[in-house]
């Protein structure tokens, strides 16, 4: 015959992680968490880009797109003094991107000026020709 023995004098824990070790893990990834190194390859691309953009006379076309970039830059050095490092990563890629796309218009834009410019002077030319055949005749 088997006897139960009753739930009091069952005292032994299941196997596996202990409340204390759980909280031991959780503290020590929340201590990771706030100790992560700031974004620099990020910032440094930002900055880059930004650099660049301005030595290609972006701002002449496409002066919105770069002064969000400076603003995105700002922000994530913020971010960094903040220790937010999660957030000055994005708004440092964030930066770098609207960069990269201020000079992306801006060299639209100047292709456009060429092509037009381009017509123009192959217009000119067919006149020209047009003219001076007509007086040779």
């Amino acid at each position: 015959m088997t006897t139960l023995l009753p739930h009091s004098t069952i005292t032994q824990r299941p196997s596996g992680l202990r409340p204390l070790s759980v909280l031991l893990l959780l503290s020590l990834t929340g201590l990771a968490a706030c100790s992560s190194p700031p974004p620099d390859r990020e910032l440094q691309a930002a900055e880059l880009s930004i650099t660049n953009a301005e030595k290609a006379r972006v701002a002449d076309y496409a002066s919105p797109e770069l002064g969000e970039a400076r603003n995105k830059l700002t922000a994530a050095r913020a971010a960094v003094s903040e220790g937010d490092m999660e957030d000055a990563k994005r708004l440092a890629e964030q930066a770098r991107v609207n960069a990269d796309l201020a000079t992306a218009k801006a060299a639209a834009a100047k292709a456009a000026v060429v092509n037009t410019e381009m017509q123009d002077s192959t217009e000119t030319l067919k006149t020209e020709m047009d003219r001076n055949q007509g007086g040779t005749l």
